[in-house]
């Protein structure tokens, strides 16, 4: 006997391409997926039976890079960048990421909580059912903890991967001190977040306005003494080897990788580590340097999509609008876009065993769709068919 059964049910499964299963049934018991397949072939029975009147069912959507916990916004460096500065020169001349880490240290943590719970109340409206959220505002001891806790109570009604991004630019206090920094990140903040049990992974920004490769090799080399797994900010601005050094580490992503060359793409196929693109940044920064798609195609490596949901080079709050960048900025296919935001998405948050895909033994984490395909989550910008969403099995209240 099942829990609950979706019937009169279209299912893209993602297990390879959209995996449809045309008029079928999905069915649950203790909160995982049990049953997935044709309805002519159903033979179960269960004590729930939903009739979803045609309805798509996707795995819940997955956004693997997110900065959703922070204080402020950076509307005015916006206008800035209108009138022709470069993101570069704003955070050189003090704003960028300085700007938000002086507004997010002065709040509490409950000013924290509650706007990322009011901000993450966007993507649980499309159907979103797992998400990263990052530190790397606070640059000190304990506002870098302090929006980890955030993130962890966030993951009430979403499952919730927390990483550690202390090294995610030089703070005020260390100006013309990096290295001195690095020290102290590797020493005392990610040493803490990962005795309270804070981080499920560690990140870096390598790049030439935040840290070089050999301090992001320190914060990797400590973040796997402690046994915490790695992902990067690599060759956002420029090819400074960062995928490859992500892939020296085993690193579950590396994330932007515009600039990054074919060699480094060869070493994230060898070592698993996905692809992460990021197309709200590429549009919001108005780049015009694309990510090596076709390095990557030809490599075999899994792309995945993200928000990369922050306050001041991607201010997205909508996952469905990323699927229809993907596809008009860096011409994705909707497949590929959909694919992108489920299957590989969890790869990338080490969640490939339990998200992404509509298969036996997997979390009952779904999306219900009103669209007569599933190519239709990335062709209307601005849309939001989804419909409803079921968390273990339920439908949330």
């Amino acid at each position: 006997m099942h829990d609950a059964a979706w019937v009169n049910v279209n299912l893209a499964t993602m297990v390879s391409g959209y995996g449809t299963i045309a008029d079928g049934v999905l069915a649950v018991r203790d909160e995982k997926i049990s049953w997935v397949g044709p309805r002519r072939e159903w033979r179960g029975a269960a004590r729930e039976e939903h009739d979803a009147r045609g309805a798509w069912i996707t795995p819940g959507l997955v956004d693997c890079h997110t900065h959703l916990v922070y204080a402020g916004n950076r509307a005015g460096e916006f206008e800035l960048r209108l009138k022709g500065a470069s993101y570069e020169e704003i955070a050189r001349a003090g704003g960028g990421i300085v700007s938000t880490v002086k507004a997010t240290r002065a709040a509490s943590e409950q000013q924290l909580f509650d706007s990322g719970k009011k901000r993450l109340d966007r993507w649980l409206a499309e159907g979103a059912a797992a998400i990263e959220i990052k530190s790397g505002y606070g640059l000190d001891r304990d506002t870098e903890l302090r929006m980890l806790r955030v993130a962890r109570r966030l993951g009430a009604d979403i499952t919730v991967r927390t990483t550690f991004l202390g090294a995610h630019a030089v703070p005020p206090e260390y100006a013309g001190r990096a290295d001195d920094y690095i020290d102290f990140v590797c020493d005392e903040a990610l040493p803490a977040a990962a005795k309270e049990g804070l981080a499920d992974a560690v990140d870096a920004f390598c790049e030439r306005i935040a840290f070089d490769v050999p301090q992001t090799k320190r914060i990797f080399e400590r973040a796997k003494a402690l046994g915490l797994p790695v992902k990067l900010h690599a060759d956002q601005l420029s090819d400074s080897g960062g995928a490859a050094l992500a892939a020296q580490f085993g690193a579950l992503s590396a994330d932007h990788i515009e600039y990054s060359g074919e060699a480094g793409i060869a070493a994230m196929r060898r070592e698993g580590t996905v692809a992460v693109l990021l197309p709200g940044a590429y549009y919001f920064l108005r780049e015009t340097k694309m990510p090596p798609l076709e390095a990557l195609r030809k490599h075999g490596v899994p792309i995945a999509l993200a928000t990369d949901h922050n306050p001041g080079s991607s201010p997205i709050s909508s996952p469905l609008a990323i699927l229809n960048m993907a596809c008009t900025l860096f011409r994705l296919t909707p497949e590929e876009a959909l694919a992108g935001m489920t299957r590989h998405a969890a790869r990338a948050l080490g969640l490939q065993a339990s998200h992404g895909t509509l298969e036996p033994g997997k979390a009952a984490d779904l999306a219900l769709w009103d669209v007569a395909s599933p190519a239709e989550l990335a062709y209307a910008l601005g849309a939001s068919p989804c419909v409803g969403r079921v968390r273990g099995g339920r439908t949330p209240r």
